[in-house]
C-alpha cells in the first residue's frame, strides 16, 4: 500500500478542464490568471503520478499473472 494521498482523478481532471477554460477566456486579472495555472500545473503533476502509480500496478498484475510486459505508450502531442 502507498503512502501517497490519494487522488481523485476523474475531479482532478474536471477542475483542470474548468482552470482551462477561465484562463482561456481572458477575463481573469494577472494575479489571478498566475494563481489558477499554478493550481493548474499543481493538478497535472497530481493527475501524472497518479496515472503512473496506476500503470505500475497493472504491470505488476500483468507479471504476476504471467502475462507480457506492457509496451511504451507514447501519446502524439
Amino acid at each position: 500500500m502507498s503512502t501517497k494521498k490519494s487522488i481523485d482523478l476523474e475531479k482532478s481532471l474536471t477542475d483542470l478542464e474548468e482552470i482551462v477554460e477561465e484562463l482561456e477566456s481572458g477575463d481573469l486579472p494577472l494575479e489571478k490568471a498566475m494563481k489558477k495555472f499554478e493550481e493548474g500545473i499543481k493538478l497535472t503533476r497530481n493527475c501524472q503520478a497518479a496515472l503512473k502509480d496506476a500503470e505500475q500496478k497493472v504491470e505488476i498484475l500483468l507479471q504476476s499473472a504471467g502475462g507480457e510486459k506492457l509496451d511504451a505508450f507514447d501519446v502524439d502531442e
